[in-house]
Protein backbone atom coordinates (compact mmCIF):
# COMPACT_ATOMS: atom_id res chain seq x y z
CA UNK A 1 0.00 0.00 0.00
CA UNK A 2 0.85 3.35 -1.24
CA UNK A 3 1.45 5.99 2.08
CA UNK A 4 2.73 9.78 2.18
CA UNK A 5 3.19 10.42 5.68
CA UNK A 6 3.50 14.44 6.28
CA UNK A 7 4.54 15.67 9.67
CA UNK A 8 5.95 18.55 11.52
CA UNK A 9 3.46 21.01 11.11
CA UNK A 10 2.36 23.20 14.36
CA UNK A 11 1.93 26.50 15.75
CA UNK A 12 5.12 28.95 15.36
CA UNK A 13 5.78 32.79 15.80
CA UNK A 14 6.42 34.62 12.78
CA UNK A 15 10.01 34.90 11.90
CA UNK A 16 10.27 31.35 13.51
CA UNK A 17 11.48 27.74 11.46
CA UNK A 18 9.88 24.83 11.12
CA UNK A 19 11.26 21.28 9.30
CA UNK A 20 8.41 19.27 7.74
CA UNK A 21 8.63 15.72 6.46
CA UNK A 22 7.31 13.68 4.32
CA UNK A 23 7.65 9.58 5.14
CA UNK A 24 6.59 7.64 1.98
CA UNK A 25 6.03 3.52 1.94
CA UNK A 26 5.19 1.15 -0.70
CA UNK A 27 7.08 2.49 -3.57
CA UNK A 28 10.29 2.86 -4.93
CA UNK A 29 11.06 6.00 -3.76
CA UNK A 30 14.35 6.83 -4.86
CA UNK A 31 12.31 6.64 -8.61
CA UNK A 32 9.80 9.30 -7.95
CA UNK A 33 10.05 13.19 -7.73
CA UNK A 34 8.56 14.70 -4.23
CA UNK A 35 6.70 17.39 -4.92
CA UNK A 36 5.32 20.29 -1.51
CA UNK A 37 1.99 21.58 -1.88
CA UNK A 38 0.05 24.15 0.63
CA UNK A 39 -3.74 24.79 1.02
CA UNK A 40 -4.44 28.40 2.88
CA UNK A 41 -8.01 29.14 3.54
CA UNK A 42 -10.10 30.17 1.02
CA UNK A 43 -7.51 29.29 -1.70
CA UNK A 44 -6.63 27.18 -3.94
CA UNK A 45 -4.01 23.95 -3.55
CA UNK A 46 -0.84 25.72 -4.71
CA UNK A 47 2.80 23.57 -6.02
CA UNK A 48 5.71 25.15 -3.88
CA UNK A 49 8.50 23.20 -3.96
CA UNK A 50 9.87 19.67 -5.43
CA UNK A 51 13.25 17.28 -5.23
CA UNK A 52 13.82 15.37 -8.44
CA UNK A 53 14.67 11.91 -7.66
CA UNK A 54 18.54 13.18 -8.53
CA UNK A 55 18.13 15.25 -5.32
CA UNK A 56 17.44 18.82 -7.68
CA UNK A 57 15.14 20.96 -5.61
CA UNK A 58 13.02 23.97 -7.04
CA UNK A 59 10.61 26.03 -5.40
CA UNK A 60 7.76 27.99 -6.96
CA UNK A 61 6.76 30.90 -5.06
CA UNK A 62 9.44 33.64 -5.36
CA UNK A 63 8.88 34.75 -1.78
CA UNK A 64 9.74 31.48 -0.60
CA UNK A 65 13.10 31.38 -2.29
CA UNK A 66 15.91 31.68 0.24
CA UNK A 67 13.62 30.78 3.45
CA UNK A 68 12.58 27.27 2.48
CA UNK A 69 14.75 24.26 1.37
CA UNK A 70 13.60 20.82 0.40
CA UNK A 71 15.74 17.96 0.73
CA UNK A 72 15.64 14.10 0.69
CA UNK A 73 17.09 10.92 2.31
CA UNK A 74 16.19 8.11 -0.10
CA UNK A 75 17.79 5.45 3.04
CA UNK A 76 14.79 6.99 5.23
CA UNK A 77 12.58 7.61 1.96
CA UNK A 78 12.08 10.59 3.02
CA UNK A 79 11.83 14.41 2.08
CA UNK A 80 11.97 17.62 4.13
CA UNK A 81 10.91 20.91 4.16
CA UNK A 82 12.94 23.27 5.86
CA UNK A 83 10.95 26.47 6.33
CA UNK A 84 12.64 29.37 7.80
CA UNK A 85 12.05 33.17 8.54
CA UNK A 86 8.11 32.09 8.51
CA UNK A 87 5.60 34.79 7.79
CA UNK A 88 1.98 34.53 8.84
CA UNK A 89 1.30 34.14 4.93
CA UNK A 90 2.56 30.87 5.26
CA UNK A 91 -0.02 29.26 7.29
CA UNK A 92 -1.29 26.46 5.27
CA UNK A 93 -1.97 23.00 5.45
CA UNK A 94 0.88 21.73 3.64
CA UNK A 95 0.83 18.62 1.73
CA UNK A 96 3.52 16.14 -0.10
CA UNK A 97 2.94 14.22 -3.27
CA UNK A 98 5.10 12.07 -5.14
CA UNK A 99 5.45 11.84 -8.99
CA UNK A 100 6.20 8.54 -10.95
CA UNK A 101 9.16 9.77 -13.21
CA UNK A 102 11.07 11.64 -11.13
CA UNK A 103 11.03 14.91 -12.76
CA UNK A 104 9.07 18.06 -10.96
CA UNK A 105 6.34 19.71 -11.85
CA UNK A 106 4.16 22.41 -10.53
CA UNK A 107 0.77 20.73 -11.68
CA UNK A 108 -0.95 18.79 -9.49
CA UNK A 109 -2.59 16.49 -11.83
CA UNK A 110 0.96 15.71 -12.39
CA UNK A 111 1.19 13.83 -8.89
CA UNK A 112 0.57 10.00 -8.53
CA UNK A 113 0.00 10.16 -4.30
CA UNK A 114 -0.95 12.22 -1.58
CA UNK A 115 -0.32 12.58 1.82
CA UNK A 116 -3.08 13.80 4.51
CA UNK A 117 -1.47 17.04 4.67
CA UNK A 118 0.09 18.61 8.06
CA UNK A 119 -1.41 22.26 9.17
CA UNK A 120 1.16 25.25 9.50
CA UNK A 121 -0.33 27.97 11.85
CA UNK A 122 2.25 31.40 11.42
CA UNK A 123 1.14 33.65 14.83
CA UNK A 124 1.85 35.66 17.60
Amino acid sequence: EVQLQASGGGLVQPGGSLRLSCAASGFTFEDYAIGWFRQAPGKEREGISCISRFGVGQYYVDPMKGRFTISRDNARSTVYLQMNSLKSEDTAVYYCASRRGGTCTRSRPQYDYWGQGTQVTVSS
